[in-house]
């Protein structure tokens, strides 16, 4: 007689320069150094090089649920960007742009007029004095390789740093990096009930 065990998922703040995977040969900092949880595999991917909000689940169905772009489920993100983004630049981040031989979808794109309240990363990002950096909200309905990084070299204004802080309903709270909780039900209904 099969054993039925009980899916669990996570919100994770993973941090700059952790691998989104278990276990590494190279022996770099992998979410097997936070997290002892059986069963559990990132639902998408945050690069090594990005941070923020990462969902780990041993449910499949609501894996595919969180990353299969037909969801439609929005990703925010916060993007550190060199110089500082005109209207023009903007705006075709919202229209999409071509990355890769294809065409973006349309975005939701917005220049931030103070820096978000976010963790300090224990590397900082390059400085360089007579270049400025701004902010970007960015909210994408898809995820090709690196997007958000082609999406902004494309407009002229390369990331520096990056930090997911929403999957659809969910969002990082108060969760420090290398911190993560158990997602409640209610929040696991929000996901499937998203549209």
């Amino acid at each position: 007689m099969a054993v039925h065990r009980a899916t669990r998922t996570l919100v994770f703040h993973k941090p700059y320069d952790v691998l989104p995977c278990f276990t590494d040969p190279d022996g770099r900092p992998t979410l097997g150094d936070y997290i002892d949880v059986p069963g559990v595999y990132a639902a998408g991917r945050l690069d090594r090089d990005s941070e923020g909000l990462l969902l780990l689940t041993s449910d499949g169905a609501l894996a595919h649920r969180i990353t299969d772009p037909e969801h439609h489920l929005p990703k925010i993100y916060f993007v550190q960007v060199e110089r500082i983004p005109d209207a023009a630049a903007v705006e075709r981040l919202q229209q999409g742009v071509v990355v890769g031989g294809r065409r973006t979808k349309p975005a939701q794109a917005r220049l931030l007029l103070e820096a978000p309240s976010i963790p300090e990363r224990p590397v900082p990002i390059r400085f360089r004095k007579h270049v400025p950096t701004a902010w970007l909200e960015l909210t994408l309905r898809e995820g090709m390789n690196r997007q958000v990084r082609r999406m902004t070299a494309a407009v002229g204004h390369p990331t520096l740093r990056l930090v997911r802080v929403a999957i659809g309903p969910i969002t990082l709270g108060a969760l420090l990096p290398g911190q993560w909780r158990e997602l409640t039900k209610a929040e696991t209904a929000e996901i499937y009930g998203y549209s």
